[in-house]
Parts: structure tokens; sequence; C-alpha cells
């Protein structure tokens, strides 16, 4: 008997302990599924800070991941159509296959900006459902994170409970962070700037930045000095503040404008991972705003 009940309280504990392993596509979703798994979550990031998220090879240590993955997290909006619907059919793992509880996508719990009025590859790497680069408006974190954390409770429900209050718990540091970012922001609030490539959509929304130029002449093509030297006649008039980029971006447009057109580039981490100060979360839109308010010095 005491054998029996010895075996049933381990059973238990290990359940107590048993780990969600979680196949995250990006950074900013691996490091929102730590703050909420805690100890229960392992999680595994399949793209760094610096890498292009459209663009990445269905390796054979990524199928194997997903194979073994209880929870696929991704941005979906077509984000990474290149490359995670391969790995997916080559996993063979029917919990993380689209429409499964397995298979996660951010971008179905936060409002869409750039929704293109038509769709044709002729206009470039152009997303039906909306411009995918949610993560750099906090206020998406947060609403992705109340969606993350009602499915991780439901597969695995044993340990809801302690994903709820870390979420909870997160929730309240977040905000609170986010009325100091808001607060420190106000002087970028009506600053036009020009981006090499569109990806900072929410980042402007919620700040109130202006874009009136982008350098890529349409999404994902690099464009030629000519077109460059267009850009910036096109612009004088808008008198911009900076060029920026994200951190994976090539350097060169931004450079070349930089010097010509006479005012700073600047870049910005876009993710978790992205700079060296960029660690978390949290110190990611820190360092975000931080280069943003020395360029507009």
């Amino acid at each position: 008997m005491k054998r029996l009940v010895f075996a049933l309280f381990s059973l238990l504990s290990l359940a107590a302990h048993a780990e969600l392993k979680v196949f995250a596509t990006v950074p900013e979703w691996g490091a929102l599924v730590k703050e909420i798994g805690g100890k229960h979550a392992d999680v595994f990031i399949a793209t760094g800070g610096l890498q292009d998220p459209h663009h990445v090879e269905a390796r054979p240590s990524l199928i194997a991941r997903a194979r073994n993955a209880d929870l696929v997290v991704a941005t979906g909006a077509e984000l990474e159509v290149g490359w995670l619907p391969v790995i997916l059919r080559n996993s063979g793992n029917p919990r993380v296959q689209p429409g499964q509880p397995g298979n996660f996508e951010a971008a179905r719990a936060v409002r869409m900006l750039e929704v293109p009025a038509r769709l044709d590859r002729a206009d470039g790497d152009v997303h039906a459902g909306g411009n995918p680069h949610i993560q750099t408006d906090p206020r998406n974190i947060l609403k992705v994170g109340e969606a993350l954390v009602a499915r991780m409770a439901q597969l695995d429900a044993i340990n809801a409970n302690e994903y709820q209050a870390n979420f909870k718990h997160f929730a309240e540091r977040w905000k609170a962070a986010m009325a100091k970012w808001e607060a420190s922001a106000a002087p970028l609030r009506g600053m036009r700037v020009v981006t090499q490539h569109k990806a900072f959509p929410y980042l402007y929304d919620w700040l109130g930045i202006l874009e009136v130029a982008t350098l890529e002449p349409k999404p994902g093509v690099e464009p030629a000095v000519s077109y460059l030297a267009q850009v910036m006649n096109d612009v004088t008039t808008q008198k911009p503040r900076m060029v920026i980029r994200a951190a994976w971006n090539s350097p060169q447009p931004t450079e070349w404008f930089s010097e010509h057109a006479h005012i700073p580039g600047v870049v910005l981490p876009f993710t978790v991972g992205g700079s060296d100060q960029a660690r978390d979360l949290f110190s990611f839109f820190d360092d975000t705003l931080a280069q943003l308010l020395r360029a507009n010095k």
C-alpha cells in the first residue's frame, strides 16, 4: 500500500513539474512565453534577433524541434509563410498543425495595420493580412499575452493557475513600464522619419511618429542609389528628423541616406536580441526609445 501511495505521489509530482515544450518562431514570443511559463515552459526559439524573420532555412534541426513541441507560437500574418509550413508539414506532429490548439498565431490577437487593398506580387513582399511586425508596439505584447496565457492554460491545465499568476504579475510590470516609456517618448510625437523597410508601423502608431518615406522601392526589394537619391529629393520639404532601419536590415541604404541627407541614421533592435542592450522584452523597448531619443537631440 505504501508503495502504491508513493508511486501515485511521484506521478503527481512529475505531472505538476512537467514542462510545456514550446517552439517559438521569433525571439519576442519566446521571451513572452518565458514570462508566462516560468519554470514550466521549455522554450526553443527558431530565429535570432539579428536574423530576417521572413527568410529562414527549414533546417532538419528545426523540424526535429517542432516534432517534439506541444505548442508552436508564431507571429502569423504570413511572416513565416516561406519556412514554417515546411517545418510543420515535415514534423509529423499533429498537435501543432494549423487549426489545432498547439498552433498559436500572435497576429490574430491584435489590430492589424497596413492591410493591402489589393494583392499583387509585383508590389513586392506584401502580406495579405497586414503588416506582421506587431511586436514593436508594447500594447500588442499585452494583447498577445492575454491570448497566449489562455492557450497555455488550455494545453497544460495542471499548471494553468501558475501561468495566469505569472501573466498577471508580468502585466502589472508591463503597464507600469508602458507609462514610463510613453512619458519619456513625448518629444517624439509628430516627428517625421524615413524608414528603410516597413518594419515599424506599429511603433510609429504607438508613439505618434510620421513615416514620410521608405528606402525600399517595394517591400523586401533593396534600393539602388538612384532610387535613394530620388527619395531624398522627394522628402526634402518634409524635413525628416532621422532615417531608421531594423538591426537585421542591410546597413548600406540607411548609411547612404544618412550621409547624403545629413540626418542621423538609427538602428533599432526590432526584437529581443537585436542589440546588446535588448536582452528581454523590457530592455528591448528601453533600448528602442533610447536610440530614438538620442538621435532626436
